[in-house]
């Protein structure tokens, strides 16, 4: 056998006798392993069974779930965390992640809060069919969207577009009900003031408590409101903060309102890692995004073939993943925007399209491995799955 280069270490002798006199001499703990393996999956299980217990009307476009354990018991998780609900519609088997918007001292039940998309095919079925006893299969909390009290300042400066608030909402609800010593200041963006999820209870807390700030901003006001409107930006944002320093930044909400409100906040000097953000989902129109080749229409078909599996038809403007899902190829995935990597595959031939900041790693893009829920296929592809 040959030699290996680990046999030439300082002291390999040595601990090659160590083995063999714990061996012999030493007590076994294999027993322990598997309470620990036990204790561990508790914590992290891989995947929970939920009921709805109850249904809580929003605004006219969303609704709020409340998710009880189909077991009694609840993995903890960090308020800004999410859950990914599992489906099967016809045997289209997909997945779609939502913020938990309870807050994590609440340990009998997850809400998570859904608002309609358009031509949505998971929403539109939550809103419209699902009530108290429907049963769903879902991951662990998942994501790294939360406040760290060894890196980030106390003032938390939050803005969100839509349904984005909902992870924030968990935090708000946290500090309020725990007596918690941080401050947020929680700029929230919409269309239209009535589309504004958990307003009224945002209010309320702003006047209650004095750590929170909460500023609605209104692209299309109604008559007589006098809060902000138009978009969330750099200079609204140090009018209502003043200093900048020592405050941590947290975006979450639709791709467009992450790529206006990103470079506003460059702008003003705030460095890259005082600012967390939270994509939801892909790009509705990813031919609207700089990068996106030219000659390239979202309708051209090609054709994916799967290593062993199978060969379909995709489109251009449809992220991998869904065509993946939609050709009965079960890819796993959580995030859904490119954040968590669990849906890479390998292109061995062809080429994808990848928004600008997609955390691919060196060594995937090096051996042609992509995140295919924010990959677009630009030509003919062969996976690897």
């Amino acid at each position: 056998m040959k030699k290996g280069i680990f046999q030439d270490f300082d002291g390999y002798d040595q601990v090659v006798k160590d083995i063999e006199s714990s061996r012999r001499w030493g007590a076994g703990y294999s027993a322990d392993t598997h309470g620990a393996d036990q204790y561990i999956n508790q914590l992290h299980p891989a995947r929970v069974r939920l009921r709805v217990s109850d249904v809580i009307e929003e605004p006219p476009t969303a609704k709020t779930f409340r998710m009880v354990s189909e077991t009694g018991y609840l993995p903890p998780f960090q308020a800004g965390q999410y859950i990914a609900l599992f489906f099967d519609f016809d045997g289209l088997r997909t997945s779609r992640p939502y913020s938990i918007s309870s807050p994590p001292n609440q340990v009998g039940y997850y809400d998570i809060t859904v608002r309609r998309v358009a031509d949505g095919l998971v929403s539109n079925y939550l809103l419209d069919d699902v009530g108290p006893g429907h049963t769903f299969e879902s991951s662990g909390p998942s994501g790294n969207f939360y406040y760290n009290p060894l890196f980030h300042g106390r003032t938390m400066v939050c803005i969100a577009g839509g349904s984005g608030i909902t992870p924030f909402m968990s935090m708000v609800r946290e500090i309020t009900e725990r007596g918690l010593d941080r401050t947020v200041v929680l700029f929230f963006g919409n269309k239209d003031l009535e589309d504004a999820i958990c307003h009224d209870e945002i209010t309320r807390l702003g006047q209650r408590f004095e750590n929170i700030r909460y500023i609605p901003v209104i692209e299309n006001p109604p008559p007589g409101y006098d809060g902000a409107t138009g978009f969330i930006t750099g200079a609204l944002i140090t009018e209502t903060l003043g200093s900048i320093s020592d405050k941590t930044f947290y975006l979450c909400g639709p791709q467009g309102m992450v790529d206006f409100c990103l470079p506003e906040l460059e702008n003003l000097g705030i460095s890259r890692h005082k600012i967390r953000r939270e994509v939801y989902g892909a790009p509705r129109d990813i031919s609207t995004d700089p990068a996106w080749p030219e000659g390239i229409k979202t309708d051209e078909a090609v054709r994916v073939r799967v290593a062993g599996k199978t060969e379909f038809e995709a489109r251009a403007g449809e992220p991998l993943l869904v065509a993946l899902e939609r050709s009965g190829v079960l890819v796993p995935s959580l995030c859904r925007s490119g954040e968590c990597s669990m849906c890479r595959v390998k292109v061995t031939s062809g080429k994808v399209f990848q928004p600008a900041g997609t955390p691919v790693r060196k060594s995937d893009r090096q051996f042609g491995y992509v995140h295919s829920c924010v990959s677009y296929p630009l030509e003919d592809l062969e996976l690897i799955v």
